[in-house]
């Protein structure tokens, strides 16, 4: 099975309008090309608005499964949300990899992506919040993430180096005792509410 990094984003932290209340937030990811630089604590030129739950070594890096972006487009189509942005581009969940051929039910904390020029542990499941909701643009996008488990996994940086979309990567299995389909259905009943 060929596992492909289709694209990169970075994201600075900014201020955004939530419910009436003014938000910073890093969800809102840019596209990069060329290589792009892999330190210990992520992507040189990302940033996140929040360490306590996002970011430092355990979730330097966001990466996301791109099979999941067709159930995003419907869901939004559902809830009345596509009108201002249909194309959905890569990044939209705030994730600095889009990866194709690797899904959550196939990732076990432990497990190394290994890259030409670096290499990311799988540590966690993500656990959306509201501004998931806001970046999705409507009020059930942290409930639809929840059911159908549609997460994606937080990385730490094993071997700093160098990412370029296109390249394909390798799957090295860790300890496999958890998946992260698993952890983060045993995080889930919060998200439920």
């Amino acid at each position: 099975m060929t596992r492909q990094l289709l694209s990169v984003q970075v994201g600075l932290a900014r201020k955004v309008q939530i419910q009436g209340r003014s938000i910073l937030t890093a969800i809102h990811k840019t596209t990069v090309d060329g290589p792009t630089p892999v330190t210990p604590l992520g992507l040189l030129g990302d940033e996140q608005a929040d360490p306590s739950v996002h970011g430092g070594l355990d979730k330097a890096v966001y990466a996301y499964p791109s099979e999941h972006y067709g159930f995003w487009r419907d869901a939004r189509q559902a809830a009345g949300a596509s009108g201002f942005d249909d194309s959905l581009p890569f990044g939209s969940m705030g994730e600095n990899l889009t990866l194709a051929g690797l899904l959550e039910n196939e990732v076990w904390v432990g497990d190394v992506l290994r890259f030409a020029n670096c290499a990311l542990r799988v540590v966690q499941p993500r656990e959306p919040c509201f501004k998931f909701n806001a970046a999705m643009g409507f009020a059930g996008a942290v409930k639809a993430m929840a059911l159908n488990g549609h997460c994606g996994f937080y990385l730490a940086v094993d071997e700093p180096g160098q990412l370029r979309a296109g390249e394909s990567f390798e799957l090295v299995p860790g300890s496999r005792q958890t998946s992260i389909a698993e952890l983060f259905k045993a995080r889930l009943f919060k998200h439920l509410r």
